[in-house]
């Protein structure tokens, strides 16, 4: 019997993990192999890798300091915006840390007390509700394996099932899909790129120099020519002197866009929701650490008195998570006419 089960070991349902670890029994669940640097078939998540200025605030209030490993170069002091529909160019300051994700989320599983238990290369199935709590079933090395707990945490992503199965679709974000690639690159490119052009995409594109290679990417709507505009905006971008050969991988996941703030849910009854799968991502840059993190921390704190009335407290204090996300919409459409330095934030 746990007292709480957590999907999704990014860096929302590690860092509550981490948080509440030692005051409460934990099972933490996820699909990759996040302690096994030798893992096959591995699953490698599909992120730009850069550390915005809100997680770094985010960070720090953590009382938390990344390892010079996790980082890689350029270290970014600048962002360039391209606008493609009107043909416009901006470059202004702005810093981010230059990181290897992976890494990131290793790094974070590593700080668990240890007496969390962790379930990895495992498959979240669903869960019955039972007397006092939850049955939930995942799949592990081919078997499925069912527990009881108390309380459900959904951390588990854009198209989290656990938002599924108590939300019913209802006031579910806008969702995207990211296409992104990886090329050689033997010159210098010392800045973030994002890219705006209406004939592709109504969010943005991205170019992220990362050691000896740059990354392509780009959030576009499913179901609209997602690869054949994918290929378009490379094309483009050739035509303007970018270099896009030796194609090392491509990679691919959704995205949530909200839109309202009723967008952001925070669970119901004993199952919370946070991160991106309670829809906390930034609507104008899909920046979602520092959201996963401050998400996370308030479920910790919210748990501090114990589980009864736990949620009512959680969703007290997302409420400036939801006044940043209404501010954020506010300026997004300022964001695309690359006039307001808020990518990022």
């Amino acid at each position: 019997m746990y007292d709480i089960v957590i999907v999704g070991a990014g860096p929302a349902g590690s860092n509550l993990a981490r948080l509440i670890g030692d005051k409460y029994k934990i099972l933490l669940i996820d699909k990759r192999d996040l302690e096994n640097d030798n893992a096959k078939n591995r699953l490698n998540k599909c992120c730009g890798g850069l550390l915005a200025p809100d997680a770094q605030k985010m960070i720090a209030k953590l009382g938390l300091g990344i390892p010079k490993d996790i980082l890689v170069n350029p270290q970014l002091f600048a962002v360039r915006t391209i606008d493609l529909t009107n043909n416009l160019e901006k470059l202004y300051q702005r810093f981010y840390y230059n990181m290897d994700r992976e890494k990131f989320d290793r790094w974070l599983v590593s700080l668990l007390p240890t007496g969390v238990d962790k379930k990895f290369n495992s498959i979240f199935k669903g869960f019955d509700e039972i007397p006092g709590g939850y049955e939930t079933r995942y799949i592990h090395n081919g078997k499925e394996i069912s527990v009881k707990t108390r309380v459900i945490v959904g951390a588990d992503g854009a198209l989290s099932k656990v938002r599924k199965s108590i939300s019913k679709d209802i006031n579910i974000p806008e969702v995207y899909i990211s296409i992104q690639e990886w090329f050689e690159c033997s010159y210098s490119m010392p800045y973030f790129t994002a890219i705006f052009d209406e004939e592709i995409s109504d969010f943005y594109s991205w170019i992220i120099p990362k050691e000896n290679y740059v990354l392509l990417g780009s959030a576009l709507r499913p179901k609209e020519n997602t690869r054949e505009k994918y290929d378009i905006l490379k094309n483009k971008l050739t035509q303007r002197g970018f270099n896009f050969v030796n194609k090392i991988k491509i990679e691919g996941t959704y995205i949530v866009r909200p839109k309202k703030i009723s967008q952001l849910y925070e669970g119901r009854d004993g199952i919370a929701l946070i991160g991106e799968a309670s829809g906390a991502i930034s609507p104008s840059s899909a920046e979602g650490i520092s959201y996963a993190l401050k998400s996370s921390l308030y479920l910790a704190q919210s748990l501090e008195d114990g589980i009864d009335g736990f949620l009512v407290r959680y969703k007290k204090k997302v409420k400036d998570i939801k006044l940043n996300l209404f501010l954020k919409n506010l300026k997004s459409p300022a964001l695309q006419q690359c006039t307001i330095h808020y990518l990022g934030s």
